[in-house]
C-alpha cells in the first residue's frame, strides 16, 4: 500500500475548523489598539494552538484562509499584505510543532519558553517587517502609517499569544494523558 503524501482527514478538519474560529475571533475577539486599521487581536493564540497541533502547513493555511475570509466577509476585500503575514505566522510556529510534543500531555516550563521563542520571532517577521513592507510595495502606503502599524500588531500580538496562547496550550496539554502514565493491572 502506497503512503499517503497528503494531509490527513483530521488535518484537514482543523484546517477549516481553525479558519472558521479565525474568522469568529477576529470579528468579535478584536479590541481596538487606537492606531487606524490595527486591532489587539486574540486570533493569534487560537492559530498559536492549531499550528502546535497541526504543523506548519496547517498553521500557514489556517493564517492564509481564515485572515483572507475575515477580510472579505466584514471588510469586503482581503488586504493582501496582512494575510501573508498571518500565514508567516501560523507556518513558523508550526515548525515548533516537532520540538513541542503536546500530544503527550506535556508542556513543561523549557516547551513554554521554547514556544514563546518562536511567537516572538514570528510575530516580529511578519508584523515589523513582511506586512508593512508589503503595505507599501502592494497598495503604495505611507512607511511611517504602516510601520507603526506594524509595530503595535507585532507587539499586541507577541503580548497576546504570549499570555492567551500559553495558557490555551497549557489547558490542552491538561486534558491529554501524558505518555506513560497509564499501567495495566495485574
Amino acid at each position: 500500500m502506497a503512503k499517503s503524501k497528503g494531509f490527513s482527514v483530521n488535518t484537514i478538519v482543523a484546517i477549516g475548523i481553525g479558519s472558521a474560529l479565525f474568522v469568529i475571533l477576529g470579528r468579535f475577539g478584536s479590541i481596538p489598539s487606537g492606531i487606524p486599521s490595527t486591532n489587539i487581536e486574540t486570533t493569534y493564540a487560537l492559530l498559536a494552538l492549531f499550528a502546535l497541533l497541526y504543523g506548519p502547513l496547517a498553521g500557514l493555511l489556517i493564517g492564509l484562509i481564515g485572515h483572507t475570509l475575515k477580510d472579505a466577509i466584514f471588510y469586503g476585500s482581503p488586504w493582501f499584505s496582512w494575510v501573508i503575514a498571518s500565514a508567516l505566522v501560523g507556518l513558523i510556529i508550526g515548525l515548533a510543532a516537532r520540538r513541542i510534543q503536546l500530544h503527550d500531555g506535556e508542556f513543561t516550563m523549557k516547551d513554554i519558553i521554547l514556544f514563546n521563542i518562536y511567537q516572538i520571532i514570528a510575530n516580529a517577521i511578519a508584523w515589523f517587517a513582511i506586512a508593512p513592507t508589503l503595505d507599501i510595495l502592494i497598495y503604495a502606503e505611507p512607511a511611517n502609517k504602516v510601520y507603526t502599524q506594524g509595530l503595535v500588531a507585532g507587539f499586541s500580538n507577541i503580548v497576546t499569544v504570549a499570555i492567551l496562547g500559553t495558557l490555551l496550550i497549557l489547558a490542552y496539554a491538561k486534558t491529554r494523558t501524558k505518555q506513560g502514565s497509564l499501567s495495566k493491572e495485574a
